[in-house]
């Protein structure tokens, strides 16, 4: 049973590109299992609006921040906003911070094509 639905972003599907096979795969491996079992060593939050997709992939942390989309009642969605690999212990407030901007515009996207 899946929890919830994915969607990424373009600068999600960029950050993916720059990525090897073998690693894509093992991120979208982690993504299809926290679907499934809410995780939170896959999926954890981060802030009241932000959340992170975690894998770890030969000593290297890759994340991918993203937030809930609850507009649609009949799907629930996930929306990655970007992706990079985290160089340190904390998840860098700038990180964060572009996440919530990412969120603003979607939903202002949203707003204006009267999705929502």
């Amino acid at each position: 049973m899946e929890y919830f639905n994915v969607e990424f972003l373009e600068e999600c599907k960029d950050f993916f590109d720059e990525l090897n096979l073998k690693t894509q795969k093992k991120i979208f491996y982690n993504i299809d299992k926290a679907t499934q079992t809410l995780d939170p060593e896959l999926f954890k939050k981060l802030t009241s609006n932000i959340w992170e997709f975690r894998s770890l992939i030969n000593k290297t942390c890759y994340r991918l921040l993203s937030f809930w989309d609850k507009t649609d009642n009949k799907n629930t969605l996930v929306i990655c906003t970007h992706g990079f690999i985290k160089k340190t212990q904390k998840t860098p407030q700038s990180e964060i911070d572009k996440a919530e901007r990412i969120m603003k515009l979607y939903f202002q996207e949203l707003k204006k094509n009267k999705k929502y």
